[in-house]
């Protein structure tokens, strides 16, 4: 069985637009479209607007255990934006939903052994005055089973990455 990219099925939102509504640039959709072309100007990258926070998800629309995310970012200008960048996975959309996984810094394939369950992918830059731009978000993994999500749901289990620091850590609470 072939992997699949579960974000081409999946439907994201972002916290602002950028542009004008009616212009093809900065929409999140942008960013699952299939295409990993890099230069915002082509048409296939989001943005944010400047804000406190700015954040863009993807709904899968159902529960997987997502084994690895591909974040391509944007390489004709600015790729430093995305610097602290974290990633979010999990079932809930409170507080920007779930549990932090990975920070940012490049455009990185982060990958897990055992998966994190998961129906919403979040990407946040904490701080004030950001902006968040997204080429590609790529998704893979495979439906949650019930006794996996049972399991799961009893820890509260957070993964962190620094990309910058290049320090990984995991915790369980």
């Amino acid at each position: 069985m072939s992997a699949r990219n579960l974000a081409l099925y999946g439907k994201a939102t972002q916290s602002d637009l950028v542009q004008n509504p009616w212009s093809a640039n900065g929409h999140a959709i942008n960013a699952i479209d299939g295409n990993r072309d890099s230069n915002y100007e082509h048409g296939s990258c989001t943005a944010t607007k400047l804000q406190d926070d700015p954040w863009w998800r993807l709904d899968l629309l159902d529960k997987y255990v997502v084994t690895s995310i591909t974040i391509t970012n944007r390489k004709d200008c600015c790729p430093e934006r995305l610097d602290g960048a974290e990633i979010h996975i999990g079932n809930s959309l409170l507080n920007n939903g779930n549990n932090q996984c990975d920070g940012g810094g490049r455009s990185l394939t982060f990958k897990w052994n055992k998966g994190i369950p998961g129906r919403y992918i979040t990407v946040v830059i904490p701080g004030s005055n950001r902006l968040l731009t997204l080429c590609e978000v790529e998704v893979y993994g495979y439906p949650a089973p019930d006794e996996f999500l049972k399991m799961f749901n009893s820890l509260f289990l957070q993964v962190c990455c620094d990309l910058f620091h290049s320090s990984w850590f995991f915790q369980i609470l």
